[in-house]
C-alpha cells in the first residue's frame, strides 16, 4: 500500500511539471470579448484532444499544454467561423489573443470535436466519453468525474451543492426520478450526454413565475443504437466464505424508444451488496410534491417503523432480494402514462457490543454495557401509476397514486450489565396510499392558475413483545418499573406485549393564482387547506407463567395504560407573494395568514385550541454572473406534533423507554435564515458552493425525563427556553490539468435545553469536519483518488463533556491495463480518539480485477475481494443529550467471489 501511495504521488507530480499555459482573449471583429467560446487543443502527434477551455465574461481563456509539443488550436463560437491555428510550445507559458469572424452561410459546415462541457443557459451538457478511461462500468463512475458533480455519503447526486431531485433518461423519468437506482445500474457505455438542468421546472407554464433555483434535474442522453432495442447487462457470480456458499444474480435490462420505455432491475445475493436499503425505500417518495411545503406549516404524522439494530451495511450475514420494473408509454403527443413496481426483501443476522456512559454524574444513572444479537426480516413493496395529460400549452392535468406495504420483523437477544437478559420481538405491517392530483391552467399571457392536492391514507400497527428474566432473590433493576406498571411481580419472567395502531388520514390542497404584472414582476395569491385526522390505540398486557393473560393496573400516570385518542388538525390559509426581477436581483417577499384548529379527544375529555397566525417569508437572489449567485432566505414556520405525543396513556418504546403524552401541547414556532452561494466557473475550472443556516425554535416540544437505574420515563411539554442551531457547509473544487482538488468543510453548532431528573441543563454541541481530496483523470494512465476526513465533535452536556476525533485517510485506485484488464481498489484507515487518552481503529480494503477483450466485448470476467484484511468489526462513537455511546458492530468476513457479466 505504501508503494501505491508513492507511485501515485510521483505520477501526479510528473504531470504537474510537464505542463505550460496557453492563455489569452477571444474577441470578435468589433473587438468585443466573446463569453463562452470553446477553446480546444489537439496534440498533433496522435491527433487526440489534449486540453479544452471556455472563455469567461471578459473573453479570457486558459488551457494547459505539454512542453515542447505541437498543437492545433480550434476556437468556436455560435455564429462565428471556427478558427484553427498551429501552436508550438517550448518551456514557458504562451499568451496569445484570437479574433473570430462572422460565419459565411455559404461556406461548407465543418463538424469539430465535441466539447467535454458546454453551457446552454441553465443547462450544463457533459460529453460522457470525455471523462471515461475504460474502468467505468455504471453511470455513477462517470458522474464522480464530472466537474461540479458530487456523490455524497448517502448516495445522492449533488450539483453545485444542490441535491438532484429528478433523473431522466431520454427525457423520460427513471423510476420517477430516483437518482440512486439510475446511477448504480445504468451502464456507462450506453451514456452519450449528461444534461444537468438547473432551475428545473416540471410545469412549463410555471417556470417564469416560481423560484426554481433549488431544483436540479439530470437527463441522460443515450448513444445512438441504444434506442429501439434492449441494452444492459446480466451478472452472475459465486464464491465461498468461512460459513456458507456465496451467490449473486443481477439482471439489469433497459429498453427505450420514442413511444415507450421498459426497465427491469433485479438483485439476488448474500454477499452484502444491498441495491436499495430499507431507508432508501422509506424515502422513496415517488416524486410527490407536498402542496403546502412553502406555506409555513409543518405537521408531523410521525414515523412508527421499527428501529432496526443495523443499517444493512455492517452485519454478520445478509440475504437480499430486489425486483423492480419501470415503464412509460406515450400513446399520443398529449398523454403520458408511467409507473413502477419495487419489491425489496432482506434477511439479516447482526451482533453489536455497546457501552453507554451517562455524562452527568449528578443524574446517578449507572453505565450500561450491552451485547445484542439480532435477526431481522424486512419485505417492502411499492406500486405507483401516473398519468399526465396536456392537450395544449394552456392545460395540464397530472394524477399519481402510490401504494406502499411492508412486513418487518425483528428478534433480539439483549444482555445488559444492569437489567440482565432480555428477548425482544417486534412486528410491523404498515400500508399507505398516497394520491396526487394537479391541474394547471393558463387563461392568457398574464393569468395562470394552479391547483395541487394530495391525499394520504396510512395505517401502522407496531407490535412489541419483551421477555425479561426475573432475578428472584436478587435485586432486579426492572422490579420497581414492573410494580409501577402494575405487573404481577411473582413470575419467573416478565413477559409483556404492547399493541399499537395509528391510522392517519390527511388532505393537503391549495389553489394558486399568478398575475403577471410585466416582464419583471408578478403577484401570487394562494388559498390552501390542510385537514388531518389521526387515531391512536394502544394496550399493554402481561403473560403469566401459567399462560394466562393479565391486564395490569398501573400505579403511575393515574393508571392510564391504554390509549384511545383521536386528533384532528386543520389549517386554512391565504398567502400572497410578490416577485420582482430588477437587474441582478430577484426579490420575493411574502406572507400567509393561517386559521388553525386543533382538537384531541381521550379519556372522555376534549382539548381544543383555535388561533390565527401570520407567517412572513422573504427571499432575495443575486445573479452575480451567469453561473454565480447568492441567495438569502428567511421564513417563520409553525410546527405541529403527531398524535403519539398527545396521547396520555403509557407507551412502551421498549422495556427501558416509557413515555406518556400531554393533550395540551401547543405548536412550536421557528425562525429560519439561510444564505447560499454558488459559483460554477469553467474558465479556471473552479466550483464553489457554500451554505450557512440558522434556526431559532420557540416553544419547542421537549421531554421531561426521569431515570430509575437505566429505565427512562418521559413526558412532553412546550419549553419556554429557545433552542438554536447554526450550520455551515462549503465545497471548493478546482481542476489543474488532469488533477482535480476538492475541499469539503462542515460546521454544526447547537444549543438544546434538556430536562432530566427535574433539572434543566443546556446541551451545547459543536461538530467540525474537513475532507480534502485529490483525484486524477488520465486517459491512458492509472487514476487515483486521495481523501482525508478529519472530524471533531465536542459536546457539553450540562454536567459532563465529551470529545471525539476521527481521522480517516483513504485511497481509491483504478487502472485500465492492456486495453482489456481493469484493476480497481479502495482502502480506508479510520482512527477514533475518544478524548480520554484511548483510541480505536479499523481498516477496510476491497479490490476488483476484471477482464474483457475490449470495451465493446459482450463477456466480462471478474474477481472481487471484500474485507481483504478480514476485519471482525467496526467501531463508532456518538453522544446525545444525556450520554456518550460506544459501539462495536461485527461485520461480514473476507469474501472472494467470481463473476461473469454479459452485456446485451
Amino acid at each position: 500500500m505504501r508503494n501505491l501511495f508513492l507511485f501515485s504521488a510521483l505520477l501526479i507530480t510528473s504531470q504537474f511539471y510537464a505542463q505550460i499555459k496557453l492563455e489569452g482573449v477571444v474577441r470578435d471583429t468589433l473587438n468585443a470579448p466573446l463569453e463562452l467560446a470553446n477553446v480546444l487543443a489537439f496534440d498533433q502527434s496522435n491527433n487526440t484532444m489534449a486540453s479544452y477551455g471556455i472563455t469567461n465574461d471578459s473573453g479570457r481563456f486558459s488551457i494547459e499544454l505539454g512542453k515542447n509539443s505541437t498543437y492545433e488550436i480550434q476556437i468556436s463560437y455560435v455564429g462565428m467561423k471556427t478558427l484553427k491555428e498551429i501552436v508550438e510550445t517550448q518551456e514557458s507559458d504562451i499568451t496569445r489573443d484570437f479574433v473570430l469572424t462572422p460565419e459565411n452561410q455559404l461556406d461548407e459546415v465543418e463538424l469539430i470535436y465535441e466539447m467535454p462541457v458546454q453551457i446552454n443557459g441553465d443547462t450544463l451538457v457533459y460529453n460522457a466519453d470525455s471523462f471515461q478511461d475504460g474502468t467505468e462500468r455504471k453511470l455513477e463512475d462517470v458522474l464522480e468525474k464530472l466537474p461540479g458533480v458530487e456523490i455524497n455519503e448517502d448516495g445522492q447526486i449533488e450539483v453545485e451543492g444542490k441535491v438532484v431531485n429528478k433523473m431522466m433518461v431520454n427525457g423520460k423519468d427513471f423510476f420517477d426520478g430516483d437518482t440512486k437506482l439510475a446511477s448504480k445500474n445504468i451502464p456507462s457505455k450506453a451514456v452519450d450526454k449528461i444534461q444537468v438542468l438547473r432551475n428545473y421546472s416540471e410545469v412549463g407554464q410555471l417556470s417564469s413565475v416560481r423560484n426554481n433555483q433549488d431544483n436540479v434535474a439530470i437527463n441522460i442522453k443515450l448513444k445512438e443504437g441504444k434506442e429501439n432495442f434492449w441494452f444492459g447487462d446480466i451478472t452472475a457470480g459465486s464464491g465461498a466464505s468461512p460459513d456458507n456458499e456465496l451467490y449473486l444474480l443481477q439482471p439489469k435490462l433497459f429498453y427505450y424508444s420514442p413511444k415507450y420505455t421498459l426497465n427491469f432491475i433485479g438483485d439476488l445475493n448474500n454477499t452484502g451488496e444491498v441495491a436499495l436499503t430499507r431507508r432508501d425505500i422509506r424515502n422513496f417518495g415517488g416524486g410527490f410534491r407536498v402542496p403546502s411545503r412553502n406555506s409555513g406549516t409543518d405537521i408531523n404524522l410521525g414515523d412508527n417503523s421499527l428501529n432496526f439494530l443495523t443499517n444493512e451495511q455492517n452485519v454478520l450475514e445478509i440475504e437480499s432480494k430486489l425486483a423492480t420494473a419501470n415503464f412509460s408509454y406515450s400513446p399520443s403527443g398529449t398523454l403520458d402514462l408511467s409507473g413502477f413496481f419495487i419489491y425489496n426483501s432482506s434477511r439479516i443476522l447482526s451482533q453489536e457490543s455497546s457501552l453507554i456512559q451517562y455524562t452527568n454524574p449528578d443524574l446517578g444513572i449507572p453505565d450500561e454495557a450491552t451485547e445484542q444479537f439480532g435477526r431481522e426480516r424486512s419485505e417492502q413493496s411499492l406500486l405507483k401509476l401516473s398519468a399526465s395529460f396536456q392537450p395544449n400549452y394552456s392545460n395540464q392535468i397530472d394524477y399519481d397514486v402510490l401504494a406502499r406495504i411492508s412486513s418487518d420483523r425483528q428478534s433480539q437477544l439483549i444482555s445488559s450489565s444492569v437489567i440482565g437478559n432480555t428477548v425482544r420481538e417486534d412486528d410491523f405491517t404498515p400500508y399507505s396510499i398516497n394520491q396526487n392530483l394537479n391541474y394547471y391552467y393558463t387563461l392568457n399571457e398574464n393569468n395562470i392558475f394552479a391547483f395541487e392536492a394530495q391525499h394520504l391514507l396510512k395505517d401502522e400497527d407496531p407490535f412489541y413483545n419483551a421477555v425479561l428474566v426475573n432475578q428472584t432473590g436478587a435485586e432486579d433493576a426492572f422490579d420497581s418499573t414492573a410494580e409501577a406498571l402494575g405487573f404481577n411481580t411473582e413470575q419467573s419472567t416478565y413477559n409483556f406485549d404492547q399493541n399499537r395502531r395509528i391510522q392517519s388520514n390527511q388532505l393537503d390542497a391549495k389553489l394558486d393564482y399568478y398575475n403577471i404584472l410585466n416582464a419583471k414582476s408578478n403577484l401570487n395569491f394562494t388559498l390552501g387547506l390542510i385537514l388531518s385526522n389521526q387515531e391512536f390505540n394502544s394496550s399493554i398486557f402481561q403473560f403469566l407463567d401459567d399462560g394466562s393473560v393479565f391486564e395490569p393496573n398501573a400505579l403511575i400516570n393515574e393508571g392510564r395504560l391504554q390509549n384511545d385518542t383521536e386528533y384532528n388538525f386543520s389549517d386554512l390559509y391565504l398567502g400572497v407573494r410578490y416577485r420582482l426581477k430588477t437587474g441582478k436581483f430577484t426579490i420575493t417577499p411574502g406572507l400567509s395568514v393561517h386559521a388553525y384548529g386543533n382538537q384531541n379527544t381521550q379519556f372522555g375529555e376534549t382539548f381544543e385550541d383555535n388561533f390565527i397566525r401570520v407567517l412572513p417569508d422573504f427571499e432575495t437572489r443575486i445573479d452575480l454572473k451567469k453561473s454565480e449567485s447568492l441567495t438569502l432566505r428567511y421564513d417563520m414556520r409553525n410546527q405541529f406534533t403527531d398524535v403519539t405525543r398527545l396521547a396520555e396513556g403509557l407507551v412502551l418504546n421498549n422495556f427501558s423507554n416509557i413515555q406518556f403524552g400531554e393533550s395540551e401541547l401547543q405548536n412550536a414556532l421557528s425562525h429560519n435564515v439561510s444564505l447560499l452561494y454558488s459559483s460554477f466557473n469553467l474558465f479556471n475550472y473552479t466550483n464553489v458552493f457554500a451554505r450557512a443556516a440558522y434556526s431559532n425554535n420557540i416553544d419547542q416540544i421537549r421531554s421531561l425525563t426521569d431515570f430509575e437505574n437505566v429505565i427512562r420515563t418521559s413526558s412532553f411539554f412546550n419549553s419556554a427556553f429557545a433552542d438554536e442551531n447554526l450550520s455551515f457547509f462549503g465545497r471548493v473544487q478546482r481542476t489543474f490539468g488532469k488533477v482535480q482538488a476538492t475541499l469539503n468543510t462542515s460546521f454544526n453548532y447547537s444549543r438544546i435545553n434538556q430536562f432530566i431528573q427535574g433539572l434543566r441543563s443546556l446541551n451545547e454541541g459543536f461538530t467540525q469536519t474537513y475532507t480534502p481530496g485529490l483525484r486524477t483523470n488520465f486517459k491512458i494512465a492509472p487514476n487515483v483518488t486521495f481523501r482525508y476526513r478529519y472530524s471533531v465533535t465536542n459536546n457539553n452536556q450540562g454536567g459532563g463533556e465529551t470529545k471525539f476525533v476521527t481521522n480517516a485517510p483513504s485511497i481509491d485506485f483504478d487502472a485500465y491495463i492492456w486495453k482489456s484488464v481493469t484493476l480497481r481498489s479502495d482502502y480506508t484507515y479510520t482512527t477514533q480518539d475518544l478524548g480520554n487518552g484511548s483510541s480505536q481503529s479499523f481498516q477496510t480494503w476491497n479490490a476488483t480485477l476484471a477482464y474483457r477483450k475490449d470495451r465493446d466485448a459482450k463477456w466480462e470476467y471478474e474477481i472481487k475481494a471484500t474485507n481483504i484484511l478480514n476485519i471482525d468489526s467496526q467501531v463508532r462513537n456518538n453522544a446525545n443529550n444525556i450520554s456518550a455511546f460506544t459501539a462495536e458492530t461485527f461485520i461480514q468476513p473476507r469474501f472472494l467471489t467470481f463473476r461473469m457479466v454479459y452485456s446485451l
